[in-house]
């Protein structure tokens, strides 16, 4: 447990590193007439650090979860200290209003990470943070009614290694719906992935990772499908969508040949993204498939590769990886 506790604070000292690191950003930003092209910190006033906007969401909520489990630790001091001055009221609420009139702005990726936020406080002790869950409620609500609208028109999903991954934002929106007793979310979850998923069969898996990919498409789709099947039928799906999936040599740590350069080091978070996968897709079949210890052997050197990642000092990935380490690192410890 200490160890483990050590390793989020190692990701939580990478997002205290970077939440007010204003350059270098990629500001995305569609221009509609002939007018100044705005600074970083004009546009979000609160989410104008580590490098992107999504990066700077998901960097709050690895605060967040820093503040509930590290609270006896300075880093969590910390943590605290610097969500007091960016969780505040009105800069949030202009974030919102850029959310709510831009509704395909950061949809899916950002939008679910500002879910996870909004989730995330709710699970500090009661008094914690004071008014970081209203002040946040906004940005929630505004990425909920984006998402919700899309997701009925959305006809096929998106099967990328990349942001636009259909699977993936499901699996965090389900995240968001659980945390919030939403059941009407969690079922339109349920159908979505029926409908995306359901009726696949005999993934390409041996034709990954492309070369910027950060996500599996075939083992978030699995991964995805693990969290709203029941362990027989899901079984049975992942034998006619994987059917070599521990039977046999599963996937491996993918090498990393520039962390300098943040598109090729997106391949360290798919080490990540990929082991917490693995995991949890042996953790959801029957305890007696006799695949279940093979595919929790195969994720062991993959997670060991991703965890390594985050001792870079290159940037590019620094902005990011901490957050995808503490995701994988909440479930397999249960936080």
């Amino acid at each position: 447990m200490d160890d483990d506790l050590a390793l989020l604070e190692r990701c939580a000292r990478l997002a205290l590193d970077g939440i007010e690191r204003e350059y270098p950003y990629h500001l995305t930003h569609v221009l509609e007439g002939p007018r100044r092209i705005a600074a970083p910190v004009d546009v979000h006033p609160v989410f104008r650090g580590c490098f992107d906007w999504h990066s700077a969401v998901h960097g709050h909520w690895l605060l967040v979860r820093s503040v509930r489990l590290l609270a006896d630790r300075p880093t969590g001091s910390e943590a605290r200290t610097m969500l007091d001055r960016q969780l505040r009221r009105e800069p949030l609420r202009l974030e919102a209003e850029h959310l709510a009139a831009r509704p395909s702005f950061e949809r899916p990726y950002g939008l679910v990470w500002a879910l996870a936020l909004g989730a995330e406080l709710r699970r500090l002790p009661e008094g914690t943070g004071g008014g970081w869950v209203e002040a946040t409620a906004p940005l929630e609500q505004a990425a909920l009614a984006n998402l919700l609208s899309w997701l009925p028109r959305l006809s096929h999903p998106m099967r990328t290694g990349t942001h636009n991954q259909t699977a993936f934002a499901l699996a965090l929106l389900l995240d968001w719906a659980e945390a919030c007793g939403r059941t009407d979310v969690c079922e339109l979850v349920r159908s979505r992935a029926s409908d995306y998923f359901g009726a696949d069969r005999d993934y390409p898996l041996h034709l990954e990772p492309g070369g910027e990919d950060f996500l599996s498409p075939s083992l978030a789709s699995a991964w995805l499908m693990s969290r709203v099947m029941d362990p027989v039928p899901f079984g049975a799906w992942l034998g006619r969508t994987l059917p070599r999936l521990g039977l046999g040599p599963g996937p491996r740590p993918v090498e990393v040949t520039d962390r300098t350069d943040g598109r090729l080091a997106h391949l360290d978070g798919l080490n990540i993204s990929v082991a917490w996968m693995l995991e949890a897709i042996a953790g959801a079949l029957p305890s007696t498939d006799p695949r279940v210890d093979s595919i929790r052997a195969d994720a062991v050197p993959i997670r060991a590769a991703g965890e390594a990642s985050i001792a870079t000092e290159a940037y590019a990935g620094t902005h990011w990886l901490g957050t995808f380490v503490a995701y994988g690192l909440g479930l397999r410890m249960g936080w």
